[in-house]
């Protein structure tokens, strides 16, 4: 059993990257190399500049998620720290897919390194993928509410007004968990932990802070794409909402194929070549230069624990 739970989310990750695979191939079983090596090289230099700043944005994003996470669990640790940690983090967990697994590992040898307990470990990744859903969620309900033909994209039968619903059904979900803060709600407890609902100032940033990461990711795709046939800023956002949601869910490394496969798809009007021009830049901006930069941070932190390790033990 063991066993099975060890290789469950990795073979499900393989299946959902030779299913993505697989679909594009007779997507764009049209496309040439050439066709899309022009698209790449027909992206601005300004363009470029848009898209690294969007990909900021969205790091900065997530480091206010270690932040407030800190806050809500009364810990303080220097900026600099939470940042790096943060990026470290992320960087590895979009890339190596099981993001809540993977994360914690990283945020666990870091922060207990400062004086939280496993327990406190586990709250802060908690908090932080509650953040990140509670984004998703609030920036879904904005796009169906501003363009609720959006989910003819995904299922050409399903009626305008399902998005309408929707949306209203997820903000009022929201207005809740917002309520619930006020009020004051018994905290959760665990045999591990205790899991306390945020103060009202806490719950507030989340609203603010929490879409943001995706805002910007979302940003970097955008402003990639060239303007002939481009959809919007909006539409964009939710066709990114609906294929990152999705490579999550698929745990396939990086959403490799997954988000391809889903913007292609929901992009009919522009040309795939452009589309997957636009997806390398994400892929690169957002994924490959921080997951380089990651492991170099790994490496240090590494090698600066085991330097104070060999330096007590020899004291």
């Amino acid at each position: 059993m063991k066993r099975l739970r060890t290789y469950f989310w990795p073979v499900v990750g393989l299946a959902a990257i030779l299913f993505s695979v697989n679909a594009l191939y007779h997507e764009l079983r049209g496309l040439s190399l050439d066709e899309f090596v022009a698209s790449f090289q027909a992206i601005s230099f300004t363009s470029w500049l848009l898209a690294v700043g969007s990909t900021l944005i969205a790091y900065a994003a997530l480091a206010a998620y270690d932040k407030l996470a800190l806050d809500h669990l009364g810990h303080r640790i220097s900026l600099w720290y939470i940042t790096i940690c943060s990026f470290t983090t992320y960087a590895l967990s979009h890339n190596l897919g099981a993001s809540v697994f993977s994360g914690a590992v990283v945020r666990y040898r870091a922060y207990r390194s400062k004086g939280l307990t496993p327990g406190e470990v586990g709250v802060l990744v908690a908090f932080c993928s509650f953040t990140f859903t509670l984004g998703t969620l609030m920036l879904s309900a904005i796009v169906l509410l501003a363009r609720p033909e959006i989910i003819e994209r995904f299922a050409e039968v399903l009626p305008i007004e399902m998005s309408l619903t929707t949306g209203v059904f997820i903000l009022a979900l929201i207005a809740l968990y917002v309520l619930g803060s006020l009020v004051g709600l018994r905290p959760l407890r665990t045999r591990w932990f205790q899991l306390h609902y945020p103060r009202p100032s806490i719950a507030l940033k989340q609203l603010i802070i929490a879409p943001l990461e995706l805002l910007g990711a979302a940003g970097i795709i955008y402003f990639a794409l060239p303007a002939a046939g481009n959809p919007g800023y909006i539409v964009v956002l939710g066709i990114f909402l609906a294929s990152f949601s999705a490579a999550l869910l698929s745990h396939a490394p990086g959403g490799l194929g997954v988000l391809e496969l889903v913007f292609i798809a929901a992009l009919p009007e522009m040309d795939p070549a452009d589309v997957l021009a636009a997806l390398a830049i994400f892929r690169l901006l957002y994924l490959l230069v921080p997951f380089v930069m990651a492991l170099i941070v790994i490496f240090v932190f590494e090698h600066s624990r085991f330097l104070e390790q060999r330096s007590a033990n020899e004291s």
